[in-house]
């Protein structure tokens, strides 16, 4: 009988081993690919938004997921290449963590993958999905509206400079989404009866010459569009510019305010990969991201930097301060 007992527990507790050990989430981890257009570090609070929600729905990295990066470090000619990487392994959803280039590069790369978009502007008009209520496709997740935001933050401009008669644009036109985010801004003007200048940069190297046509243009102030070229480490040299041609800027993005921008009005970037991590939590458990809403921001944030107000000689009316989420001491 004590045989034939202590023979039952061995066996329970091998076979107790055994289960253990075959469920080991190392076997089963779900891949994530994570495609940037600039550097991790670059976008490392955002991406930590993302990686925390996924811990508190259940995620542990190393055990049941893993994910794979590729950036692009600011040359978009190698997203194509870089989503093909992505797509070599077994994957169970893409991640388009750089706008619309990045978005474009991953389907070129796969039509079956599930991709999740983190921000960009007009997926509809881009191509990605036939609605934002019904996607039709592999591709789902979030839209920034940045272009829809742009007359906003040009009249956000003409509270806090007095309603500046001149003001001058900051982007890259080889990004069709910023001509239109530009031509957005063209309609707003008119509306406040403000001159609008375009400075067109393809590269950092175009920015001196862009801040001297601005001053001998005599801009009061700058809207910088984001994009690779303007974002990214180089946000830093225009804001230092900008400081140095004593000019108020507005950004549509907070983290370039704490590197010495004026002021940034737009959707909440971390709040938005927040949201993206739980796209890919559905689609891991099986919803079809065609199935999928894209979402638009419910988050938006005026951040202001007074220490950058007061290097360049701006005092920003108690209206315009009040209303700011965030402000810069």
């Amino acid at each position: 009988m004590r045989k034939t007992a202590i023979s039952f527990v061995l066996c329970a507790v091998l076979f107790a081993l055994c289960g253990s050990a075959g469920a080991q989430p190392s076997g089963k981890a779900h891949r994530i690919g994570f495609l940037l257009s600039i550097s991790r570090s670059s976008m490392s609070t955002r991406i930590d938004s993302f990686r925390q929600r996924l811990r508190e729905l259940g995620y542990v990295e190393g055990q049941n997921i893993a994910i794979e990066y590729r950036s692009a470090e600011g040359k978009l000619d190698r997203l194509p290449d870089l989503a093909v990487e992505l797509v070599g392994p077994k994957v169970d959803v893409l991640v388009s963590g750089g706008g619309n280039s990045a978005t474009r590069a991953l389907m070129q790369a796969t039509t079956l993958i599930p991709i999740v978009m983190t921000f960009g502007s007009d997926p509809v008009a881009a191509g990605f999905v036939s609605s934002l209520a019904r996607p039709g496709g592999n591709v789902t997740g979030l839209t920034s509206i940045t272009g829809e935001l742009s007359g906003k933050r040009l009249e956000l401009l003409t509270e806090t400079i007095l309603k500046p008669s001149r003001v001058a644009v900051l982007y890259d036109p080889g990004d069709p989404a910023k001509i239109s985010e530009f031509k957005e801004i063209q309609a707003a003007a008119r509306a406040l009866e403000v001159q609008i200048q375009s400075l067109e940069v393809r590269s950092p190297q175009e920015f001196e010459n862009a801040f001297k046509s601005a001053a001998t243009w005599k801009a009061n102030a700058l809207m910088v569009l984001l994009t690779v070229i303007t974002g990214g480490p180089n946000h830093k040299q225009i804001a230092e510019l900008a400081t140095k041609n004593r000019l108020p800027t507005m950004f549509t993005e907070s983290e370039r305010i704490e590197t010495g921008g004026l002021m940034s009005y737009g959707p909440n970037y971390a709040d938005s990969f927040r949201r993206a991590a739980v796209f890919v939590d559905k689609i891991l458990k099986g919803t079809k991201p065609a199935d999928l809403p894209v979402e638009q921001p419910t988050k938006f944030e005026l951040v202001i930097n007074l220490k950058t107000a007061k290097q360049i000689g701006v005092t920003i009316p108690p209206n315009v301060l009040v209303r700011a989420d965030k402000v810069i001491r």
